[in-house]
C-alpha cells in the first residue's frame, strides 16, 4: 500500500514591496506516490506484493517503472525480496536493527542465464537480516548499493552457479559471517564489518573495514586500507513516531566500521516538512521554484524530464531519489548544476541522458570554483550517469566536479555497450568524469565504455580509493582511438600539470570486439612525478579482444594471448 504522510505545514516566505501577487508557496511534505510501498510487519500478504513487483521487474533493463519498498520498525518472517532493475528496499529505522526480516533479500541471475554482470539499478538499505539458510546472496554488478545492512550470518556475492559476475559495493554494513564473492571480477567495500572474506578474482579492495583482509595485492589481489580517509553517508527517509524524516549523517575523518553499531548514528534530522515531494512528470520549473523557496528534494520513483537544469543553489540543500528516480535532460540541457556552495547532498538518482547532445549531464561547481569546502563537503552518492540503452543519448561530458573536496562516493557512470540507441556515434559521449577541483575523492569510481578519456582529472590532490573501468567495446577501428601519438585513450587520466595525486585498487579491462587487434598503449597515464602515486594497478583483456602495452605510461607488463590474465603494478612510481 501507499504510504499516507503527515501533512505539513507551508513555508514562510518573506513579504515584499510590490503590485504584482506572490506566487503560491510549494508545499513541503506529502504523499510518497504510488510507487513507494510501505510495509508494516501486519501488512497482509506481504510475499504476494513483492513477488508481483519481482515478476515485473526482473527483467525490465530499460523499463520505465521504478519502486521503493520500505519497511517500518519491527519483524517480518518468512520473506524473500528477490529485487529487479529500478527496485530499492529499505528499512525505516533509525538504525538497521530496527528493522529485521527472517528471511533474504535476494538478487540472482536466472532471467539471465545464470550470468549476473547485468544486474544492474537496484539497492538494499538499513535492514537486518537473518538468511533463512545462513547466507544471503546478492549477485550484482553496478549501480547496486549495499548499505546500512546488517546481515545475521554469511552474504554471497554470486549467482547460484557461479556465473560471471561484475560489481559491485557494500558501505556502513556489518556481514556477521563471512562474504563470499566467488565469481565477482572486482569489490569495494567501505567503513564496515564483516566476519572473513573468501576469495578474489582481480580487484578486492577494502578501507576502513573491521575483519577485511590484510594487504596481498596481486595474490590475492587484496587492496586493503585501515581507514577511509574521509566519508560522510548517504541521506535516508526514516520515521520518527509517526512522522518520516531524512537523517543526515556527519562527516567522518579516517573512518573505521560502522556509523551505528555503538548506538544512534551521529548526525542531523530533517522532518518531510522541508522536503518537496516531487512527483514523475514534475517540471524543471517546479523543482527550482522549490529550491529556490528553500526547500530541499526527494524524488519520488519515476522518470522527470527537465528542459533546463536543476539549479541548486543554496548550501547544505539534500537532493534525495527515492527507486531510482531518473532525470532526462531534454533539448541537449545539463540535468543539474550545483553552486559552490557548502554541504550539499546528492544522493540515489539516475541521470539518463537524452538524444540531443548536452556538454554536461551533472555538474558539482562552476567554471572556476575556488571556495574551500573542506569543513563540509558536497557529497555525490548513488548518483548514476547513462547514456544510451534506453534509447540514444548523448553528452560530451558527463559528469564534471568543479567544486573543492567533493566526495564522489559510490558511482557508475556508463556510455551504454547493449540495449537501446548503441553505436560508437549513435551515444556518442566522449569523456565520463572530469575532476577540475582541488581536493577531490572519489571512493567507489565505476566510469566504462567512454569515446576517449573515461577519466580525466586536473586538480590538485585527488584521492581513489578503488577504480573499475572498461574500455569501449564498439571502437570501430585503432584509428577512432587514436589520441595523437598515443595509441588508445587511458581510462584514466591525469593532467600533466598535476603535482599531487594518489590512487588505490584501480583496474581497467579491454574487450574491442568489433575489432580486436586494437592496442591501447596503457590503461593508465599520469605524469612521472614524486606527488603522483599509485598502489594497485591491473589491466585486463577480456578473451584477447585488444591488448594493452603497458599498465600505466610505460610501465607493466603488456597483456598477450586470450586467457584474461591481469597484468599488474603494485607501486608506481
Amino acid at each position: 500500500m501507499a504510504a499516507a504522510l503527515p501533512a505539513a505545514g507551508l513555508p514562510v516566505l518573506s513579504s515584499r514591496a510590490s503590485a504584482a501577487p506572490a506566487a503560491a508557496a510549494l508545499p513541503g511534505g506529502g504523499d510518497l506516490g504510488p510507487n513507494v510501498l510501505v510495509f508494516d510487519p501486519a501488512t497482509p500478504n506481504i510475499q504476494g506484493k513483492l513477488d508481483e513487483i519481482f515478476k515485473q521487474q526482473e527483467s525490465a533493463q530499460f523499463g520505465t517503472a521504478r519502486y521503493a519498498l520500505l519497511f517500518k520498525p519491527g519483524t517480518y518472517n518468512g520473506l524473500n525480496a528477490q529485487l529487479g532493475f529500478y527496485t530499492s528496499i529499505a528499512g525505516l529505522g533509525l538504525s538497521p536493527d530496527d528493522t529485521t526480516i527472517n528471511g533474504d533479500v535476494t538478487v540472482d541471475a536466472g532471467w539471465f542465464n545464470g550470468n549476473a554482470t547485468q544486474n544492474f539499478w537496484r539497492s538494499a538499505e538499513n535492514l537486518a537480516l537473518i538468511p533463512v539458510n545462513g547466507t544471503n546472496r546478492w549477485a550484482v554488478a553496478q549501480a547496486a548499493p549495499f548499505r546500512r545492512m546488517h546481515v545475521k550470518g554469511g552474504l554471497n556475492l554470486a549467482p547460484d552457479g557461479y556465473g560471471w559476475a561484475s560489481g559491485g559495493y557494500i558501505a556502513d554494513s556489518r556481514i556477521d559471517g563471512t562474504v563470499g564473492p566467488y565469481s565477482q571480477q572486482q569489490w569495494y567495500t567501505r567503513d564496515s564489518s564483516v566476519g572473513g572474506w573468501h576469495n578474489a578474482v582481480w580487484n578486492m579492495v577494502f578501507s576502513g573495514v573491521e575483519g577485511a583482509p590484510g594487504q596481498t595485492f596481486p595474490d590475492p589481489p587484496y587492496t586493503t586500507l585501515d581507514t577511509t580517509p574521509i566519508s560522510r553517508e548517504k541521506p535516508f527517509l526514516y520515521l520518527a513516531g509517526g512522522d518520516y524524516r531524512v537523517f543526515l549523517p556527519e562527516k567522518r575523518v579516517n573512518a573505521r566500521g560502522t556509523t551505528w553499531g555503538n548506538g544512534t548514528p551521529r548526525g542531523e534530522s530533517l522532518p518531510l516538512s522541508q522536503f518537496y515531494l516531487a512527483k514523475p512528470g514534475t517540471d524543471a520549473a517546479t523543482l527550482n521554484a522549490a529550491l529556490a523557496q528553500g526547500l530541499n528534494l526527494l524524488l519520488t520513483p519515476g522518470i522527470y524530464h527537465v528542459d533546463r537544469p536543476i539549479e541548486v543553489q543554496r548550501a547544505n540543500t539534500v537532493v534525495l531519489g527515492l527507486g531510482y528516480a531518473t532525470i532526462v535532460p531534454d533539448n541537449g540541457v545539463t540535468a543539474m548544476k550545483v553552486a559552490d556552495v557548502d554541504g550539499v547532498r546528492l544522493a540515489g538518482f539516475l541521470i539518463d541522458a537524452g538524444p540531443v547532445n548536452s556538454a554536461t549531464l551533472l555538474e558539482v561547481g562552476p567554471d572556476g570554483a575556488s571556495a574551500d569546502h573542506a569543513a563540509n563537503p558536497t557529497t555525490v552518492q548513488d548518483v548514476f550517469v547513462r547514456i544510451g540503452g534506453a534509447g540514444p543519448g548523448k553528452a560530451t561530458t558527463s559528469m564534471v566536479i568543479n567544486s573543492n573536496h567533493t566526495i564522489i562516493d559510490h558511482t557508475w557512470v556508463w556510455r551504454a555497450d547493449h540495449g537501446d540507441g548503441v553505436g560508437w556515434e549513435t551515444n556518442r559521449a566522449d569523456y565520463g568524469i572530469r575532476v577540475n577541483g582541488a581536493d577531490v575523492l572519489a571512493t567507489g569510481l565505476f566510469v566504462e565504455h567512454f569515446n576517449k578519456y573515461d577519466v580525466e582529472w586536473r586538480g590538485e590532490r585527488g584521492r581513489t580509493v578503488f577504480f573499475q573501468n572498461e574500455k569501449a567495446y564498439d571502437a570501430p577501428n585503432q584509428a577512432a582511438v587514436q589520441n595523437g601519438n598515443t595509441k588508445g585513450f587511458a581510462a584514466y587520466k591525469i593532467a600533466d600539470t598535476v603535482t599531487t595525486h594518489e590512487g588505490w585498487g584501480l583496474g581497467s579491462y579491454c574487450y574491442y570486439n568489433v575489432d580486436p587487434t586494437i592496442r591501447q598503449d596503457h590503461g593508465f597515464e599520469a605524469p612521472h612525478k614524486p606527488g603522483v602515486k599509485f598502489h594497485d594497478l591491473l589491466v585486463v583483456s577480456l578473451g584477447g579482444k585488444g591488448q594493452y602495452e603497458h599498465v600505466i605510461n610505460d610501465v607493466g607488463a603488456a597483456t598477450s594471448g586470450t586467457s584474461t590474465v591481469p597484468s599488474t603494478v603494485v607501486s608506481y612510481p
